[in-house]
């Protein structure tokens, strides 16, 4: 009997997986940068595929996002409707900084050894007309927590709320099947962090630490980080997106993190978040994990639908 091979090159709700790396280029000077963007963009399904059949169990998926100061160049189209870049968020503590980023290569699989092949076949492709901003490779740590030892994505959408949070459709016709995508990459003060007791931890995430048990919101005053990270709109209703974070670092170098990345329908859900966390609500209470995680990126793409990329001309 034939297996069908189980290979979606442009799923923003790929499974969460063991492993992924994150990628963010810059597009170069290079005469043909941008017909050799486009014609590997165009092919991204083929590429996945020959890394994909590989392990046909192993949930292998790779998103591309682009940038909106390259946008029309790639495509040829207009920007979607919300797409602009990362705008800096200053609190009177903490800042959301903001960083350069034409391209985005959200790879992932349940095994590590298929991203770096992927990713190795995708920059010999890209060759010169690219250069990296970043490169951080993630890995599930236990059940699904990050390095800080809470659970992450508890609040993400399941089943039909999926499409509904984080597909775009009928307000934005041309981008439509597409999704907005926002990165950070985080590093964590985890020695500061350790020394606190689990209580005050728990205070500052929203849930109980061992049992992922969400908490009482605050009536009034100082929000946790559950809290200031849910979005509603101005009838009450709430917004939510989709997070894929992952943890990374090296113990040798003291080097502990977590990469957000963020897809949503609406980029200003997103937006919002950051200004809750950062600025506060109220204003000049922020949200005191920002104490122990620094971003270090912070950058927004839109991931285009597979047939968009499909079909883009390389002429």
């Amino acid at each position: 009997m034939s297996r069908r091979v189980p290979i979606e090159s442009q799923r923003v709700d790929a499974p969460l997986t063991q492993s992924a790396t994150f990628l963010v280029l810059s597009i170069t000077n290079s005469p043909d940068a941008i017909r050799t963007v486009r014609s590997t963009l165009t092919s991204i399904d083929d590429l996945a595929k020959n890394v994909a059949i590989r392990d046909l169990g192993a949930s292998f998926a790779c998103t591309v996002g682009i940038g909106s100061d390259v946008w029309s160049l790639v495509t040829g189209l207009p920007r979607p409707a919300e797409l602009h870049p990362f705008p800096a968020v200053e609190g009177a503590v903490h800042t959301a900084i903001s960083t350069p980023g034409d391209l985005l290569f959200h790879i992932r699989s349940e095994r590590r050894d298929l991203c770096f092949e992927f990713e190795r076949q995708l920059m010999d492709r890209l060759d010169d007309a690219v250069a990296v901003v970043d490169e951080t490779v993630g890995f599930r740590y236990f059940d699904v927590r990050d390095l800080l030892g809470f659970v992450d994505g508890t609040a993400n959408p399941v089943g039909p709320a999926v499409p509904a949070s984080v597909l775009v459709a009928e307000e934005d016709a041309p981008a439509a099947g597409g999704s907005y995508v926002v990165v950070q990459k985080y590093v964590h003060d985890l020695p500061a962090w350790q020394v606190l007791p689990a209580e005050q931890q728990e205070a500052i995430i929203g849930r109980t630490k061992w049992d992922n048990v969400e908490l009482e919101d605050a009536v009034s005053g100082q929000c946790s980080h559950k809290t200031l990270a849910t979005i509603e709109d101005e009838s009450g209703g709430e917004h939510e997106i989709l997070r894929d974070n992952m943890p990374f670092g090296s113990p040798g170098s003291g080097e502990f993190g977590t990469y957000f990345i963020g897809y949503s329908r609406r980029l200003w859900v997103i937006e919002r978040m950051m200004r809750r966390m950062f600025v506060g609500d109220p204003p000049g209470l922020h949200d005191r994990l920002l104490n122990f995680s620094t971003p270090l990126t912070g950058t927004t793409f839109f991931a285009p639908s597979a047939s968009l990329l499909a079909s883009l001309d390389s002429d």
